[in-house]
């Protein structure tokens, strides 16, 4: 039996899809994991538990849905503004922005509306785009002073001037609410707010009246007040829709995509960014449709080497005939560059390169300048790990600092991350699965009469220890331990499953309809509570699920930090609750154990010696974790906004527990006759290389783990670990003889963890 000691020095490629499972050829494959959760890959090569979200604010209403739009004005004032269903709020500094009770203004965004807004910034003037409504600016003054407002355009643009019979004849060449008559029907209500123009002029319809008359704003006089039939009515309307996109480019703002024109460019002035007078000299506004062969609906504008224009159909590159001068009316040149096509989701530029969601929603490409092609490539980001991005992606932000990583909000909740260093090959993923939980574990009665006896229902607990209960029959004395009976309806039935649960010191029972049960449990761990059913149609159950991140946006924070907001929807004692949250300080090189937070929807104390800490009513009902001035306490659960402490404490972190999990590929070590693969093996011991570690688990698999130990027998439990250590650690392993390999890492207590590399002792058995 050959023995040999691996060395797996490096998680630089993330997370695999099991469609490499097999290949150990792979330059990649000892890089890679099989699982990695609610752990980062850092550039370097770490694998590092992620730090957890502080509690800011629930949101105005919990019931809707809400998405978090970052605005920076400088590097010293950046801001998070909370959308939802037509209001906006705001937050600084970790904060919530407060005049009295929560700053907020109102918009006309509906809740379905929120993540089609694309949105571009200069300074203190945000420009907000979405289809179904006017361009409007977001302007700050002050913490306490926005103003969210309709753009005024200045002369288009415009579409193409009419060229039929149908006359406009203006009442007055001047003037506020004047009339304007064509000859023919030709207005819409929705032509509300819209340009015309003719006659040398341009007005504003404000009222409508018919589909002939309607009264304007005549910004610009008029000639005369004959009738004329060169006229031509403005692009952007309620009729045809309003621009979808919007970038800055070669100081001009660039708007894109109205439902009419869906891949027509609309450029303003240089330099003057309402003015879309168009002409022919050098800052004229400029309107440059796509030439394409089927109509490819612009999904966003990025300005980097050159405008990245992103379709349905392919992306495409703003350029002066392919040179690097600046872009005029008669220079402008249209390439496309690749034939992907992109969802709706706005794209994200990450160095020189940028990031965008392929229109089926589970792709990430790169789409970058090579010089070798002297054209853009788009390689597909997910090919190492094509079930990351499964179930479709509704929302990318990039945080640049400490390290570069596309975040990416999966439609099922959980946030997957991408490690991005393309200069030193790094294209790592990673998935994070935040504290808590959303949904309750249910059983629904039906057909009570013929659920068999023996039908089981086995509730798998949140550490992943199992309990079954099983029906017994129809009867009426007393049931067993953990048995049930079915009798008279299905509501009685439900109240007996009901009794048999509810007696079970494990779990709390509710019974909130008349054949349906709502299971908690007592000592919820970070893992979820799951139901299974022997009979699915007359004993339907559901489990609870992973909380729901929503949305995720990233603002400039210190000199060595971006922030990370994230909105998470949880079940929060029976109820819907949706948190504003923030990841703490990535801080990687932070020894002082007073300062870890290491729990999700935490809040910090920090004051004289005390039992009792408060103000948490937003965990109301749930079972938290506590890090007290540097080692962990027994679980709590809040009642009354509070919790008590078994011992006195001066600083404190309670939130809610997550697991981190590190899975390996199948070792592959060699063996006498060639590879190691199907062949029985065991590992004899493992060495970890660790870095500021305290408190792991190890062994090869999640329910076969040792707790591997940092404490002497003189170390008080009462007191955190002195020392994070910085070096290596030797375990013998707990493996049977078998052919996979695995070596799983688990860190489940609100410490921090950071691996280096992992050397295991591997002995094959050939033959």
């Amino acid at each position: 039996m050959p023995r040999t000691t691996l060395a797996l020095t490096s998680f630089v490629g993330g997370e695999f899809s099991a469609l490499l499972d097999g290949r150990t050829d792979f330059d990649k494959y000892s890089s890679g994991v099989k699982k990695l959760e609610n752990f980062l890959v850092r550039p370097q090569g770490a694998a590092t538990r992620r730090v957890g979200t502080q509690f800011i604010a629930e949101v105005k209403d919990s019931s809707k849905k809400t998405r978090l739009i970052p605005f920076e004005f400088n590097t010293q004032q950046t801001y998070i503004l909370e959308f939802s269903d037509q209001y906006i709020r705001f937050y600084k500094d970790k904060g919530q922005i407060l005049s009295g009770t929560p700053y907020q203004i109102s918009s006309p965004y509906l809740e379905a509306e929120l993540f089609d807004i694309k949105f571009a910034q200069s300074a203190d003037v945000m420009y907000l785009c979405h289809p179904n409504h006017a361009v409007r600016t977001l302007s700050r003054t002050g913490h306490t002073s926005w103003t969210l407002a309709e753009i005024e355009f200045v002369d288009g643009p415009y579409l193409s001037t009419n060229t039929t019979s149908v006359t406009m004849t203006p009442a007055a060449t001047t003037g506020l609410d004047q009339t304007l008559t064509a000859s023919n029907g030709t207005f819409a209500s929705t032509d509300v707010g819209r340009l015309i123009n003719f006659s040398g002029g341009y007005a504003k319809i404000i009222t409508y009246t018919s589909s002939t008359v309607v009264k304007i704003d005549i910004k610009s006089d008029f000639d005369d007040t004959s009738a004329v039939t060169d006229w031509k009515l403005g692009t952007f309307s309620d009729t045809t829709g309003h621009p979808s996109c919007v970038s800055f480019f070669e100081q001009r703002l660039v708007f894109a995509g109205t439902t009419n024109e869906p891949q027509t460019l609309y450029f303003s002035k240089s330099g003057d960014y309402t003015n879309m007078t168009a002409g022919t000299d050098a800052d004229d506004a400029m309107i440059y449709t796509i030439a394409s062969n089927q109509v490819n609906v612009i999904r966003y504008l990025k300005a980097v080497r050159t405008l990245i224009i992103g379709t349905t159909g392919g992306e495409y590159t703003v350029s002066a005939d392919g040179t690097d001068a600046a872009v005029t009316p008669t220079n402008v040149t249209i390439k496309r560059q690749s034939s992907f096509g992109s969802a709706n989701v706005d794209a994200q530029p990450a160095g020189n390169a940028v990031l965008f969601l392929q229109k089926a929603k589970r792709k990430i490409r790169e789409l970058a300048y090579n010089f070798d092609t002297d054209g853009y490539t788009a390689p597909d980001l997910t090919v190492l790990n094509d079930v990351v991005t499964k179930t479709g992606i509704n929302e990318l932000a990039y945080q640049q600092e400490p390290d570069s990583i596309l975040w990416c909000v999966r439609d099922d909740g959980e946030l997957a991350g991408l490690t991005y260093q393309r200069s030193e090959n790094v294209v790592a993923w990673h998935r994070q699965i935040f504290g808590g939980h959303f949904g309750e574990a249910t059983i629904t009665v039906t057909d009570y009469a013929n659920i068999a006896a023996g039908t089981t229902i086995i509730i798998t607990k949140s550490d992943d220890t199992t309990v079954t209960f099983t029906c017994q029959g129809a009867g009426v004395s007393t049931p067993d331990t953990n048995k049930f009976f079915h009798n008279q309806d299905n509501d009685t039935t439900a109240d007996n499953i009901y009794t048999c649960i509810n007696a079970h010191a494990d779990f709390v029972v509710e019974n909130p309809a008349a054949n349906i049960v709502t299971i908690r449990e007592v000592a919820h761990k970070a893992g979820l509570l799951k139901l299974k059913s022997s009979d699915t149609t007359r004993l339907a159950v559901t489990s609870e699920g992973i909380t729901v991140c929503e949305s995720a946006a990233s603002i400039s924070g210190t000199l060595t930090e971006d922030e990370l907001w994230v909105i998470n929807k949880r079940t929060v004692n029976g109820t819907t609750k949706r948190f504003v949250e923030v990841f703490a300080d990535f801080d990687f090189d932070e020894t002082a154990s007073t300062s870890f937070k290491f729990l999700d929807s935490h809040l910090s104390y920090s004051g004289s010696a005390t039992t009792s800490l408060t103000g948490l009513s937003h965990l109301e009902g749930e079972r938290v974790s506590i890090l007290g001035d540097g080692a962990t306490h027994a679980d709590k659960t809040v009642s009354s906004g509070a919790i008590s402490l078994d011992r006195s404490v001066t600083t404190a972190c309670v939130g809610l527990p997550y697991n981190s999990v590190l899975q390996s590929m199948r070792l592959e070590g060699g063996a006498a006759e060639g590879t190691s693969q199907g062949k029985t093996k065991r590992i004899s011991k493992v060495v970890l290389r660790l870095f500021e570690t305290v408190g792991v688990k190890v062994g090869p698999s999640l329910t076969k783990l040792e707790t591997i130990p940092f404490r002497t027998t003189t170390s008080l439990l009462s007191t955190p670990v002195d020392t994070l250590l910085a070096g290596d650690k030797e375990i013998e392993f707990d493996g049977d003889f078998e052919s996979d390999g695995f070596i799983v890492i688990k860190q489940d207590q609100p410490l921090p963890c950071s691996i280096l590399s992992i050397y295991p002792t591997l002995v094959t058995a050939d033959g």
